[in-house]
Formats: C-alpha cells, structure tokens, sequence
C-alpha cells in the first residue's frame, strides 16, 4: 500500500513538473498587443503635417507592423528585439516599461529602424528611414494601447 502511494505521488509529481516545464507563456510583454497612434512626419526639425497621422502598431510573434510603414515604404512584418523590460513603483502603484527596437532594409535598400518606449498603456518612439546613412523620413509617435473587444 505504501509503495503504491509513493509511486502514484512519483509520477504526479513528474507529471506536474513537466506540465510546469513545457508550459509556455506569452513570447514577450509586447505579443498580442496593439497601440494607435499619432504620428508626425518630422523635417528640419520641425512637425511638417499640420494634423498627425493615425496609425496602428501591432506587435505579434517577435514582430512588429505598421500600416504607414507599408504604404508608404513597403515594409511589412519586422523582427523586433526588447532591449528592456523592467517593472517600477510611482505613488506605490507598480508600472510596466518596456523599450524595444527594430530595424530591416526594403527592396529599395532603405533602412527603416523603429525605436519605442512602452510605459504601462502608452506608448512613444520613432520610425526613421535611412537610405546609404542618410536621414530620409523621420517620424514621431505617441499613442495608447488599443483595447481588446471581447
């Protein structure tokens, strides 16, 4: 009777750690989620749209798309990499920020390196397209985290 506990407590512990083990959680903090944004195409230093533009950043399965970036320059889906991810406290409530960054090159051999910074729901960054190390579009963003309908 007592070995037949102990086998039996064996194999649902076994059974329990490799549960724990193969159990996979959200790749990172930004997978599955989307931000709407207001964006300003920037020159000379200076907001050359008198109204943002809206856009939408989604960041799924290490990448990252934004509807502006594929209009206007072709890009689609491009691998991200989260540089920081850390947990703080402003009046004793516990804040989530995250900086992350992603950068590819189109069929135009332009280079396209985006640069955000989450903070809880918001968000903030850039797009900045280089063609051969030269500044060729920037554009800034701030924004919010879309709400998930359910």
């Amino acid at each position: 009777m007592m070995l037949k506990t102990k086998s039996i407590i064996t194999t649902a512990t076994c059974v329990l750690a490799f549960g724990l083990l193969s159990f996979k959680g959200d790749k990172d903090a930004l997978n599955k989620k989307t931000f709407t944004l207001q964006v300003n195409e920037i020159k000379d230093g200076q907001v050359k749209n008198k109204k943002p533009l809206e856009d939408e950043l989604e960041f799924k399965d290490g990448k990252v798309f934004s509807n502006i970036l594929l209009d206007k320059h072709k890009f689609k889906w491009i691998k991200y990499t989260i540089m920081k991810d850390s947990t703080y406290e402003e009046e004793g409530e516990q804040k989530h920020l995250i900086d992350a960054m992603a950068s590819t090159t189109n069929e135009a051999n332009e280079l396209v390196e985006i640069n955000v910074k989450v903070d809880g729901f918001d968000i903030e960054g850039s797009y900045k397209l280089l063609k051969k190390d030269v500044v060729k579009k920037l554009y800034e963003f701030t924004g919010k985290e879309k709400v998930k309908k359910k």
